[in-house]
């Protein structure tokens, strides 16, 4: 015959609620990695969105800059393609506009607005404006006086 009594032995119990413990302290910990490194991976691109932006307005204003300086020269055509780097932003919202002191970047959501000085020491106006969706190349034109930033190459 076999005889076995019950014992109230509670160390089984307590390993089993350390293991459920770790475990759930386990999840809390890289839960709180993958939103740190979430935030992260966001902050940085968007920071070179921001970069890539002002990048692209600062070679735009130079070659404005340039085309005020041909201008100068007397009568005088101008013109200079410029790469429009690509970013992650909407650019269907983009407007690109160009006054007689300033090159204004116009965001449909009003988050990337920026604007660049320019000189404006050319012999002619400044005049301008294009929509920004789906361009790779801006030119930047000087003709009959009046230097523009448009998107089609001048003939």
């Amino acid at each position: 015959m076999n005889n076995s009594n019950l014992r109230k032995d509670t160390s089984a119990a307590a390993t089993e609620l350390g293991y459920i413990f770790t475990f759930l302290l386990g999840v809390l910990l890289l839960s709180m990695f993958s939103l740190w490194a979430w935030d992260i991976e966001t902050a940085t691109r968007e920071r070179w969105n921001e970069q890539a932006i002002q990048a692209n307005l600062d070679d735009i204003a130079a070659a404005v800059e340039r085309a005020d300086e041909a201008s100068r020269m007397g009568d005088i055509q101008y013109s200079e393609s410029i790469y429009w780097r690509a970013t992650e932003a909407d650019e269907n919202q983009f407007t690109l506009s160009l006054t007689n002191n300033l090159l204004i970047l116009e965001d449909g959501s009003g988050e990337l607005d920026l604007e660049v000085s320019i000189s404006g020491t050319g012999s002619g106006q400044h005049s301008g404006e294009v929509q920004l969706s789906g361009v790779s190349t801006i030119w930047v034109v000087h003709s009959d006086g009046i230097t523009s930033v448009q998107l089609e190459r001048p003939q």
